[in-house]
């Protein structure tokens, strides 16, 4: 198979991958495995921006973002309490810290790994 072909596989494979993601997302959002999914949708993402970056290297990458975004709902100055108004801010940012997300984010980054992996990424 031609490179060429490969790569627009994966692509179309991660944004059809994206586009389930979402829905799930918000639907176990209340319950807290939102997060996983989260995880998942941006190793998707971060696989169509990175082509070349291993899958296990994104799946590391995106946990450890998320850990650092979940963090920095500990912090509340004036342009993060602007972006976390509206639905987009608060949807990737999040509003509030919780102890209780970092499980689904590590749960997130394996279930990313091997989704990726299916992708055929090594």
């Amino acid at each position: 198979m031609p490179a060429h072909s490969k790569r627009l596989r994966e692509i179309c494979f991660a944004l059809v991958s994206m586009a389930v993601l979402v829905p799930l997302g918000f639907y176990f959002k209340r319950a807290s495995t939102g997060g996983v999914f989260y995880v998942i949708f941006w190793c998707m993402a971060v696989s169509i921006v990175l082509p070349r970056t291993r899958a296990w290297r994104i799946a590391a990458g995106v946990v450890v973002a998320t850990c650092i975004l979940e963090f920095l709902q500990l912090w509340h100055p004036p342009f993060l309490e602007e972006a976390r108004s509206h639905f987009v801010g608060r949807t990737i940012l999040g509003s509030y810290f919780d102890w209780g997300d970092f499980p689904y984010y590590f749960v997130g980054g394996p279930v990313g790994w091997l989704w990726l992996r299916a992708l055929g990424r090594r």
